[in-house]
């Protein structure tokens, strides 16, 4: 059964427009008579979140990107609650300009070493000076590294790091000290991402207010958007102070959602101005004029901000905390923003009332430039009109080139985040790059195994087949164990400080230093291989190699879980919303080929290392940070999903009204073309900005959500959207009997 029409008498100028009906244009009314009282609440409330939401990055954590519940992670917390030990988390590179033995440098190497080891909250600091360990030598001998772990989960470790590097890094007599490693990166990443934020925001407000100028013309009208748009980033400064106090939540959900935040309150209210102009240029009064559109965009705006919501709710299926908090905050945020537009612009435009038009600042330019013609045709008409014209020729074509650019994806590698994620010449990235250059074989990052149920002493011949077996893996250059250290089957050191892995009691732990990259694909093998070596009890094996494996298996088993939440969700709204099941299964179909090209596009970009003048320099890994697709995937999605109801709210309102298909698309393509690509262009900005950041992880997420945002726009719904529909016709609105009656029942309508 297919979605059925009402006729409309043809406008004639004389038959007034229907006062609007419904709920929220109920509430229109209630918001334009109160408007003082709102005026006064919105304002209190704003003052009130600006000022708890002050400092809220103080409160944001560094780290979640693994799995908290993983072996590798037991193992971690493992070594450092029972042995005191576990994998350095910060790392001195220590220049002599001289060689590491002479005399003043040797003191001052052990004296750096002695004053980290008797600072708060270090677990152990290990160096070239007070080991004699040769792989924390440089090659030319010109420098050496010290090895520190710092106590507590990621987040602490950071504030330790940044209250101690200060004391310790520098000139420290005749060294010059560099600090890399997990806690240092992390807290030069809160440094980097605050400048980032601010520079994003000083980018994006105007570019986004000229944007607006040139979809309204008018400077009252554009300004309307960008107050909401305001409130909204206020208040999303509140809710993360909020959050941050009962969970932990991202450094990086500040840039984040700052963004999402103004920019889909700033497209929400663009949508309700650009309705509102529509209904007083067709007769209704200002009271009606608001109230209608409340009823028809403000409608749009709730569902529309629902969908959003329930895709990032699918990044809560994923076990790392990152995500999680990016869900939390970001479900929060886009709900904010569509409350504070449906609040907020009712009153306003109330008081602005005809005046919304005034201080047209480009007329004169707009007039010269061509887009609608005498006879009132637009472009969006045009295209739509030639489009369905040759819907398979155009149509095709389309599929084809994001077929195309989603190839790169097949080849996609993935990785965890380190150092490489800090600009080329952050302070961190350049130590990291000379360790991985000038020493060879040096435990910075060793595979750990801990076996916990091990008596060393009594069971001392099975943990020494055990410790001989994983130096013989392929890649092990080096197992350092209680009873020694073994390479390639023998013995080359006895107990001591450098295999001092003795415990004493139950349980012991081995350190396998490794001559692969950790974070890479053959990191990730080698892993694999340690963990395969049968070991003489219950064995945890963990590390950088090992948190990559466990991380990337725990979000592929999660994958399925959040698809299905994505899927199921939106098909049930989009029924809900339109009536039809045809719909929803080709918008679902639409997104889905329009993320996996601007996937593709990423992979090509930042993966690859082509065309990186495109977004800046940044350092080239080959892969790319194992959370972000799935992070753009739940972000992109939705924003796609946004834009279309919007389209699909014009259709669907000319169909019910004509009955026809064909009529109904060109109005819909007419009437939010132009919108779609202005809010689009919106959206696009702000996340663009994103890309200017110093830090590659965000440059990878503003990038890829830009383009997305940008794909949709613009091939989707300019092309794709009009072809298909008009290939089936009145099928576009079918649905069985049972599904249609229940959609009569309980669909989405404002009555």
């Amino acid at each position: 059964m297919a979605l059925s029409a009402q006729t409309r008498p043809e406008p004639g100028g004389q038959t007034p427009p229907a006062p609007p009906h419904g709920r929220l244009a109920a509430l229109a009314r209630l918001l334009v008579r109160r408007k003082a009282p709102v005026f006064l609440l919105v304002a209190a409330l704003s003052v009130a979140a600006a000022l708890f939401g002050a400092g809220a990055e103080k409160h944001l954590s560094s780290g979640g990107y693994t799995p908290e519940n993983s072996e590798s992670a037991r193992a971690e917390r493992l070594l450092e609650e029972r042995f005191g030990a576990g994998a350095p988390n910060m790392v001195l590179l220590a220049d002599a300009k001289a060689q590491v033995e002479e005399t003043a440098a040797a003191r001052a190497g052990r004296e750096l070493t002695e004053q980290i080891r008797s600072s708060a909250g270090v677990v152990f600091a290990e160096s070239f000076w007070t080991t004699g360990d040769p792989s924390l030598r440089s090659k030319d001998g010109r420098s050496a590294l010290v090895l520190v772990k710092l106590a507590g989960d990621e987040d602490r470790a950071t504030r330790r790091a940044h209250d101690l590097l200060p004391r310790i890094t520098g000139a420290q007599g005749p060294l010059t000290v560099t600090a890399t490693g997990q806690a240092p990166v992390n807290d030069l990443l809160e440094k980097q991402s605050a400048e980032d934020l601010t520079r994003a925001e000083l980018l994006a407000a105007p570019l986004t207010l000229l944007i607006l100028l040139a979809a309204f013309g008018s400077l009252v009208a554009a300004s309307l958007p960008m107050l909401v748009g305001i409130v909204s980033v206020v208040g999303t400064l509140a809710v993360l102070r909020l959050l941050a106090s009962v969970t932990d939540v991202s450094l990086f959900a500040m840039n984040v959602t700052t963004a999402l935040g103004f920019g889909l309150a700033v497209d929400y209210s663009l949508f309700i101005v650009t309705r509102y102009r529509e209904e007083l240029a067709g007769g209704r009064d200002v009271r009606e004029a608001v109230a209608e559109s409340l009823r028809t965009a403000g409608r749009t705006v709730l569902f529309s901000s629902l969908i959003v919501a329930l895709s990032l709710a699918a990044l809560l299926v994923f076990p790392v905390y990152f995500l999680q908090s990016l869900a939390y905050a970001g479900i929060a945020v886009v709900l904010l923003a569509a409350l504070a537009t449906l609040l907020i612009m009712p009153p306003v435009l109330a008081v602005i009332g005809r005046r919304i038009d005034r201080l047209d600042l480009f007329a004169p330019l707009r007039r010269r430039l061509p887009g609608a013609r005498p006879d009132g045709v637009g472009v969006w008409h045009r295209l739509s009109t030639s489009v369905m014209r040759r819907p398979v020729l155009t149509g095709g074509a389309v599929v084809v080139l994001l077929l195309l650019l989603a190839v790169p994806f097949g080849h996609a590698r993935f990785g965890l985040t380190d150092d490489r994620i800090l600009s080329r010449d952050s302070s961190a990235q350049v130590a990291a790059d000379a360790i991985r250059s000038d020493f060879s074989g040096a435990s910075t990052a060793p595979v750990t195994v801990v076996l916990p149920d091990l008596d060393p002493k009594a069971q001392e011949s099975r943990l020494k087949e055990y410790a001989i077996a994983i130096s013989r893996v392929e890649h092990t250059k080096r197992v350092d164990s209680a009873l020694g250290s073994w390479a390639a089957g023998k013995l080359v050191a006895p107990p001591g400080e450098t295999s001092a892995l003795y415990t004493g009691g139950k349980g012991t732990w081995l350190s396998v230093v490794s001559t692969v990259n950790p974070n890479s694909a053959a990191g990730e093998d080698y892993a694999r291989a340690v963990r395969a070596v049968e070991a003489p009890s219950r064995a945890l094996v963990g590390g950088e190699a090992a948190s990559l494996v466990d991380t990337k298996a725990a979000l592929a088993d999660r994958i399925p879980w959040a698809a299905a939440l994505i899927v199921l969700s939106m098909l049930v709204l989009l029924f809900l919303f339109s009536g039809s099941v045809v719909i929803p299964l080709k918008a679902l179909v639409f997104n889905l080929l329009s993320l996996t090209a601007s996937f593709g596009a990423m992979v090509y970009v930042f993966q690859d290392g082509h065309l990186k003048w495109l977004v800046g320099d940044f350092v080239h890994t080959g892969q790319l940070e194992v959370t972000v697709p799935l992070l753009m995937l739940c972000v992109a999605f939705g924003l796609s999903m946004d834009y279309t109801v919007f389209l699909l709210s014009r259709i669907r309102e000319e169909y019910l009204t004509t009955g026809d298909n064909t009529r109904a698309v060109v109005f819909g393509m007419e009437h939010t073309g132009r919108l779609i690509s202005a809010a689009a262009a919106v959206v696009a900005t702000v996340l663009a900005a994103l890309a200017t950041s110093q830090l590659s992880l965000l440059k990878l997420l503003g990038a890829g959500l830009a383009l997305a945002v940008l794909v949709d726009a613009t091939l989707v719904r300019g092309i794709l959207v009009p072809a298909f529909m008009k290939l089936i016709g009145r099928a576009n609105w079918w649905a069985p009997g049972p599904l249609r009656k229940l959609h009569n029942k309980a669909g989405l309508h404002d009555s």
